[in-house]
């Protein structure tokens, strides 16, 4: 079940890469259309990433994700809470900010843990 889980969490780490690619400010989410349905799709990939995150957690017993500290997990499980329960106070700014600066590293840390698994 928790490698499910990141490989899901993964894919939509994918898909937030792919569809911020022409995103080069928070005023491209802003300006057109297409730019709107791009910020509602990447704020619900982050909306499951952060679900799935307190789910593999739960899981293991709150064990696994404290093997990697370069993540702050804490942030990453609570812009699902953030996102769900105040979506109209959605700051564009925000997200292009977890855009630019965190997904990559997610992403990354998210393969390793899911390398890591699979080893045992």
């Amino acid at each position: 079940m928790i490698l499910s889980t990141l490989d899901d969490i993964k894919i939509s780490l994918e898909l937030i890469i792919k569809r911020c690619v022409d995103i080069k400010s928070s005023d491209d989410f802003l300006d057109e259309e297409d730019g709107l349905l791009k910020l509602d799709s990447v704020s619900m990939r982050l909306i499951a990433i952060g679900e799935g995150f307190k789910n593999v957690d739960k899981l293991s017993d709150y064990k696994l994700l404290t093997n990697y500290p370069n993540i702050p997990w804490k942030q990453v499980k609570g812009i699902r809470d953030i996102l769900s329960h105040h979506y109209f106070d959605l700051d564009a700014e925000t997200i292009f900010e977890i855009c630019q600066n965190d997904i990559n590293e997610l992403i990354s840390t998210t393969t390793n843990i899911i390398e890591d698994i699979s080893k045992k």
